[in-house]
């Protein structure tokens, strides 16, 4: 089992950054493809951005491409989506997913074994 806890969320004013972090309680982090997903209320769970287990590869959704960085360090169990440039329409809970031996290409929530229990960002205009 694995358990996923993020953190760094907050509020910030547009044009703002925040850097979120989901901590991984499992000794194989190595091993498992990472991903970050967003939802605002009414509307469904979407992709943001994903790095592989591999080369750390990263796939990142057209609406954050240029403003979000997401990594990862395998010897803190860490993955981070670092945010720039934040817009009112990136208000939303944030969360983490893993997958093990998964691929950057998986864009959809149901891809995805593990959750954590999100992080709110709010950007006000």
């Amino acid at each position: 089992q694995v358990q996923l806890v993020e953190s760094g969320g907050g509020l910030v004013q547009t044009g703002g950054s925040l850097r979120l972090s989901c901590a991984a309680s499992v000794r194989t982090f190595s091993t498992y493809s990472m991903a970050w997903f967003r939802q605002a209320p009414g509307k469904e769970r979407e992709f943001v951005a994903a790095i592989t287990w591999t080369i750390g590869a990263t796939t990142y959704a057209d609406s954050v491409k240029g403003r979000f960085t997401i990594s990862r360090d395998n010897a803190e169990n860490t993955v981070y989506l670092q945010m720039n440039s934040l817009k009112p329409e990136d208000t939303a809970a944030y969360y983490c997913a893993a997958k093990r031996y998964g691929s950057s290409s998986y864009k959809s929530p149901t891809a995805y074994d593990y959750w954590g229990q999100g992080t709110q960002v709010t950007v006000s205009s």
